[in-house]
């Protein structure tokens, strides 16, 4: 019904930049928060960074200052721009958006594929 198609993610140098992309498609009525996850080799996954259909954004701390989480509601698209990279932050990247299908009074959350973010000390 609803698919989050990823892109962006590859391998760069400690203090380099990535920038993310994830476009929600199918029978969306409307999409409401947008949401990044990663989890990293060993660990638990994690919370990165959400932003609001209005723009307002919440981030993890250890990417504070670093990451920028934005949207284009026309294409339903979430961004992440990843600055200022560290080894730490290698992990696939997860997007999620909570969705209103067509036809449809609830949200579900729906998440994509992921995408492979390597930084090289």
């Amino acid at each position: 019904q609803v698919q989050l198609v990823e892109s962006g993610g590859g391998l760069v140098q400690s203090g380099g930049s990535l920038r993310l992309a994830c476009t929600a498609s199918g029978s969306i009525f409307s999409i409401n928060t947008m949401v990044w996850h990663r989890q990293a080799p060993g660990k638990q996954r994690e919370f990165v960074a959400t932003v609001s259909n209005s723009g307002g954004t919440n981030y993890a701390e250890a990417v504070k200052g670093r990451f920028t989480i934005s949207r284009d509601n026309a294409k339903n698209t979430v961004f992440l721009q990843m600055n200022s990279l560290k080894p730490e932050d290698t992990a696939v990247y997860y997007c999620g958006a909570e969705v209103v299908a067509r036809y449809s009074t609830r949200a579900t959350t729906y998440w994509g594929q992921g995408t492979q973010v390597t930084v090289s000390s």
